[in-house]
C-alpha cells in the first residue's frame, strides 16, 4: 500500500512540474524590451510585382529604448500582421506627387488600429530604390482604420522598396516591406560600391564613421564624429532629431537585411554620436545616419563590406 502510495505522489509531482513549465514559455514577451535598434529579414520574392504583402519579422532586439509594461498575452505576433501598401490614384509617376498609403490588418483582417509613439511616430517608412542611391526616411499620418497616408514622390521610374516600422500597442517592433512600382524613365543603376574612405562631407559638414571591422552577428559600435567641414572643429550644437541624437538606418546590398539603429546615448549633442547593432550575415551594406543641427536635417550615407 505504502508503494502505491508513493508511485502516486510521484506522478502528481512529475505533472505539476510539466505544467509548470508550460506555463513559464507561454509567458514569454512576444517583443522584447530595450532595443537600441532591431533587424528585420526580407525576401525579394515579389520584386516587381504591385504593392502587396511581403512581410519581414522583427527579429534580434537589442538594448536601448524600453517599452515595457506590455502584457504578452495581448501583443499581437508579428507573423499575424499584414501590410498593404497602395497608390490611391492608380500609380505613381516620376517627379510627381502622390498618395501613398499603409495600411496594417491582423491575421483576421481586422485592422490594426493602436500603435507605440517610437521617437516620436507611429509609423517610420523608408524608401529606397534598387541601386540604394536614393533614400528617403518619412513619416505618414495615421487616418484609422488601420490606415497611414503620406504625400510623396520618387525621382525616377522604377521599382522601391518600401518598408513600414512600427510597434503595434502591445506587441514587438515590426517591419513590413514591398516592391512598389513607379511609372516613368528608369534612372541608371550604379553598381554599389564600399567606401575606401570613411568620410564624408554633407552640408558643411565633415563626418568621419569610425568603427572596428564588422564581423556577422558580432556587436559593433558606429561611431559617427561630426565636425565642421572648413575649421576640423568638432560640432557639439547637434539637436534632437526624433527625440534623439540621431538614426541609423542599414539596409544589405539586396535590400534583404534591415536594421534600424537608435543611439547608445539618446541626449548626446556632439561631436560623437555612437550606435551599437550586428550585422546578421557577412556582405556590402549602406548606411544612413541622420542627425540635426540649426534646425535642418542631414544625412550621411556609408557603404562598408562586413566579413
Amino acid at each position: 500500500m505504502k508503494k502505491k502510495i508513493i508511485l502516486v505522489a510521484a506522478a502528481v509531482l512529475a505533472f505539476s512540474v510539466l505544467a509548470a513549465c508550460g506555463k513559464a514559455e507561454d509567458k514569454k514577451p512576444a517583443g522584447g524590451n530595450n532595443h537600441a535598434g532591431h533587424a528585420a529579414s526580407s525576401g525579394q520574392k515579389n520584386a516587381g510585382k504591385p504593392a502587396g504583402n511581403e512581410k519581414t519579422e522583427a527579429e534580434n532586439m537589442e538594448h536601448g529604448d524600453s517599452h515595457g509594461g506590455h502584457g504578452a498575452e495581448a501583443a499581437p505576433a508579428t507573423k499575424d500582421l499584414n501590410v498593404s501598401f497602395a497608390f490611391p490614384a492608380g500609380a505613381a509617376r516620376a517627379n510627381e506627387d502622390t498618395e501613398f498609403t499603409i495600411r496594417v490588418t491582423d491575421k483576421n483582417g481586422k485592422p490594426v488600429d493602436k500603435y507605440e509613439v517610437n521617437h516620436e511616430k507611429l509609423l517610420h517608412l523608408i524608401i529606397v530604390n534598387h541601386d540604394l542611391s536614393f533614400f528617403n526616411h518619412i513619416h505618414p499620418e495615421f487616418k484609422g482604420d488601420g490606415t497611414f497616408t503620406v504625400n510623396t514622390s520618387f525621382p525616377a521610374g522604377g521599382e522601391y522598396k518600401v518598408f513600414a516600422d512600427f510597434i503595434p500597442t502591445g506587441g514587438a517592433n515590426t517591419t513590413l516591406s514591398e516592391w512598389v512600382k513607379v511609372e516613368g524613365k528608369e534612372g541608371k543603376h550604379a553598381a554599389i560600391a564600399v567606401d575606401a574612405k570613411l568620410v564624408k562631407e554633407v552640408d558643411g559638414k565633415e563626418i568621419e564613421l569610425i568603427m572596428n571591422a564588422a564581423k556577422p552577428k558580432e556587436d559593433v559600435t558606429l561611431t559617427f564624429n561630426i565636425r565642421d567641414a572648413e575649421t576640423k572643429k568638432g560640432i557639439d550644437s547637434l539637436q534632437p532629431y526624433l527625440g534623439a541624437v540621431g538614426h541609423v538606418v542599414i539596409l544589405s546590398e539586396d535590400a534583404n537585411q534591415y536594421l534600424h539603429v537608435h543611439p547608445i546615448d539618446e541626449k548626446a549633442t556632439g561631436p560623437d554620436a555612437k550606435f551599437a547593432t550586428s550585422f546578421p550575415q557577412s556582405g556590402t551594406y549602406k548606411i544612413w545616419g541622420q542627425f540635426q543641427q540649426g534646425g535642418e536635417v542631414f544625412t550621411v550615407p556609408f557603404v562598408i563590406n562586413v566579413k
